[in-house]
């Protein structure tokens, strides 16, 4: 095996580690228990059901003889270095994730892990947030990462409080106006 190829699939590998979404040295992992279920589900299918489909295409591709120019082979083994990647990727961060259920904290008034905050800033605009695990929040959803400024600014806070948000273009005052949290299951 020649050092160029080695030095390829090492690439490959340090590739993984540069596409993580950044976590706080010493910090956890928190997620809620639907993302932990969701992320889960992907890597059970991923191993389950896709990964064999792939290696089934790959081997009978590879039957066939000149692998060279054999576009079901070189896809196939593309797509198994792809599926390889996020299946250890999703390892990874299900070992280290600590499930936090924020239903526990239904019904009070302080931003901890899971709440949905509506605050206004300076200008009186509101914005409506739900903090969420890094793994799973989705910024279209109106959901931050507990990792965000905005979370982190406003998390411990209360409704009324004021808290300062560090942006690229200065500190801003903003105001807890609520503090929800999902009812328990089943309650």
């Amino acid at each position: 095996m020649s050092k160029a190829f080695t030095r390829e699939t090492d690439s490959d590998e340090d590739d993984d580690e540069v596409s993580l979404p950044a976590l706080p040295a010493g910090s956890k992992n928190y997620i809620t228990p639907q993302g932990y279920a969701r992320l889960r589900g992907e890597l059970l299918q991923l191993m389950d059901e896709e990964r064999p489909k792939v290696v089934e295409v790959v081997h009978w591709a590879a039957s066939n003889g000149d692998r060279s120019e054999n576009g079901d082979y070189l896809y196939g083994k593309k797509r198994l270095r792809e599926i390889d990647r996020r299946i250890r990727f999703l390892t990874k961060r299900l070992e280290v994730a600590e499930v936090t259920d924020p239903s526990l904290h239904h019904g009070h008034d302080q931003v901890f892990f899971g709440a949905t905050v509506t605050y206004a800033d300076e200008t009186g605009q509101e914005r409506t947030i739900t903090i969420m695990g890094v793994d799973e929040a989705d910024s279209s959803l109106g959901q931050v990462s507990w990792v965000s400024p905005v979370a982190r600014a406003l998390l411990k806070a209360r409704k009324g409080d004021e808290v300062k948000l560090v942006t690229p273009s200065g500190v801003h005052d903003i105001e807890v106006l609520d503090v929800g949290y999902p009812a328990p299951a089943g309650g």
